[in-house]
């Protein structure tokens, strides 16, 4: 334990978890993605307490988050619901799974495709019209594409049990891209199935022991409040510009996972 101490700066961990905790609420999403890689860098976690311990602070700062998109009414129960029941079994399967497979590889496939979304996504957003109004997700829109949001909530799912991450940037760029959700609607929706998806992915892990619960409890004491400010800037910010703030950020951490995971 002393070593521990030692090796590990929990100043610096509470700046991340500030850092963190404001783009989780900004952008729908746990940062699991973004603290597991800052947490070694610059914290000298652990690899194995790096990769998971952000998902309890994930369930914290997201529920946080969630009280401010409530309030904006911007959430689809039906598509919560649908990515809950398929995403929450996939999750504590895919941390199952996490113990035979590699998850290098993964890591880097998955970085790829987030920021091959991203690029899509931006340029979609580019030619946009000002003009164009948003229409919330329907019921019917959903029923329609029930099945793909099935796939995707268990595709999803798998992958934020192998990562130990909520799946938030996931979530919300399938929202966006298959469902054509306004950007708010799909944030609000994604930071509820990141809160979802990160109790079974933290259960699993913790019985797995990967889980430091000091650096746990440090981020969710600066995530909680920064979130709530991430998701408050949010619901004040205009969509066009958080479109593309969403799209270039997607591409920014694409291509940070992919140099983290090919440096270390």
């Amino acid at each position: 334990m002393i070593t521990l101490l030692q090796q590990t700066d929990y100043l610096v961990v509470l700046v991340i978890g500030v850092i963190v905790g404001y783009l989780s609420g900004l952008l729908g999403k746990g940062g699991s993605a973004v603290s597991t890689p800052a947490l070694q860098i610059f914290a000298g976690v652990n690899p194995f307490f790096a990769l998971a311990s952000p998902l309890p602070a994930a369930i914290t700062s997201t529920i946080s988050a969630t009280t401010v998109y409530s309030k904006q009414k911007l959430f689809n129960r039906q598509v919560i619901i649908t990515g809950a029941l398929f995403g929450v079994p996939a999750t504590l399967a895919g941390a199952w799974f996490s113990k035979f497979l590699p998850g290098e590889t993964l890591m880097i496939l998955t970085a790829l495709f987030i920021v091959s979304i991203g690029g899509s996504l931006l340029y979609s957003f580019l030619r946009k019209k000002g003009g164009d109004e948003e229409v919330p997700c329907t019921a019917a829109s959903v029923q329609s594409n029930h099945t793909m949001i099935v796939m995707a909530s268990l595709g999803i799912g798998l992958l934020s049990g192998l990562l130990a991450n909520a799946g938030g940037v996931l979530f919300s760029s399938f929202f966006i891209k298959k469902l054509h959700m306004p950007i708010k609607q799909a944030l609000a929706c994604s930071i509820v199935l990141s809160a979802l998806l990160s109790i079974p992915g933290a259960l699993a892990h913790w019985w797995l022991g990967h889980i430091d619960w000091t650096i746990a409890l440090l981020l969710s004491l600066t995530a909680i409040p920064s979130s709530y400010l991430g998701a408050k800037t949010a619901v004040k910010m205009k969509s066009p510009l958080l479109e593309k703030l969403f799209a270039c950020t997607l591409i920014i951490f694409g291509v940070y996972d992919i140099i983290y995971t090919l440096w270390k």
